[in-house]
């Protein structure tokens, strides 16, 4: 069985359709996939409905974006309630802000002389997507200014760059706690990657949030070395926490390859038993009242 459990769609910055996603998962011979948009679960009615016509499984889930010290950490959490009030509101807070801050962003590359206009950024979100830089990239590559969505990263829009404006992100341990609160699971996304101007997570964050009750860490990523995804394997071991590995595949302008990282099924199936033993513990008790 081979299982991705870290793939996006037009939900947020991918650039296949939740459906289209499912659909390039069967014909990648991929059996199981996990839909994590940023910020948002818009993706998932079409996603598992497409599961069904092409006989593949979908976990449903998303990607967190969360911010510690002026540092980006992104989380996943894994089969959340979609109408747990506390978790909707901190994405919806967090996509609000992603706005604002493309606006801005943009407006910094004006001035440093990299004219694009918002107008042009928004023609690449889709509707009821969650705006993110990669449409701003989208944008660079149809004026011509670069190839691609990586090339635009590295150039201008990574964390480090002069023209990167911050916006509001929950702390991690938040974020784990309200993952748990809304009986899912989570497992802290490509924590030592080195991709777009980032360096990787301190083995004490990790251990923080593994004390707040992270389930999982992701090890084999598109941006991990051998060395990262060994020294994640080998501190997810430590830690007791399952290791996961995913494509983080966002369709065209990225290199990642739906499946080129998969999750070990005993895995998944550890992920559905925690989420489920969550549940219980969130739900209401029958003297509750």
């Amino acid at each position: 069985m081979r299982i991705d459990l870290h793939c996006h769609s037009t939900a947020s910055d991918g650039t296949d359709s939740p459906a289209e996603l499912v659909k390039a998962a069967a014909a990648a011979g991929l059996d199981t996939i996990a839909i994590t948009d940023h910020d948002t679960f818009a993706g998932w009615a079409e996603a598992a409905a497409a599961g069904v016509r092409h006989g593949l499984t979908v976990v449903p889930g998303a990607e967190i974006s969360c911010e510690r010290d002026s540092r980006s950490i992104h989380l996943l959490g894994y089969l959340v309630d979609p109408q747990d009030g506390a978790l909707v509101a901190a994405l919806a807070r967090a996509r609000d802000a992603r706005a604002t801050r493309l606006e801005a962003m943009v407006e910094r590359l004006a001035a440093g002389g990299i004219p694009i206009a918002y107008a042009a950024v928004l023609a690449h979100v889709p509707p009821g997507a969650t705006p993110g830089r990669p449409h701003i990239a989208d944008a660079l590559v149809a004026a011509g200014r670069v190839a691609t969505r990586d090339e635009a990263f590295a150039r201008w829009l990574h964390d480090d760059s002069p023209y990167y404006v911050r916006h509001y992100a929950p702390d991690p341990a938040l974020a784990v706690q309200l993952v748990r609160q809304a009986g899912g699971v989570a497992v802290l996304a490509h924590p030592f990657a080195r991709a777009r101007g980032t360096v990787g997570l301190g083995d004490d964050l990790v251990e923080e949030l593994a004390a707040a009750g992270l389930t999982g860490i992701e090890a084999d990523h598109p941006d991990h070395d051998p060395p990262a995804a060994n020294r994640a394997r080998v501190l997810g071991r430590r830690l007791g926490l399952l290791v996961t590995g995913s494509s983080d595949y966002h369709g065209t302008g990225k290199t990642a390859r739906l499946g080129q990282h998969t999750t070990e099924p005993e895995v998944l199936e550890q992920l559905h038993t925690l989420a489920a033993a969550a549940r219980v513990r969130r739900a209401p008790s029958a003297d509750s009242g």
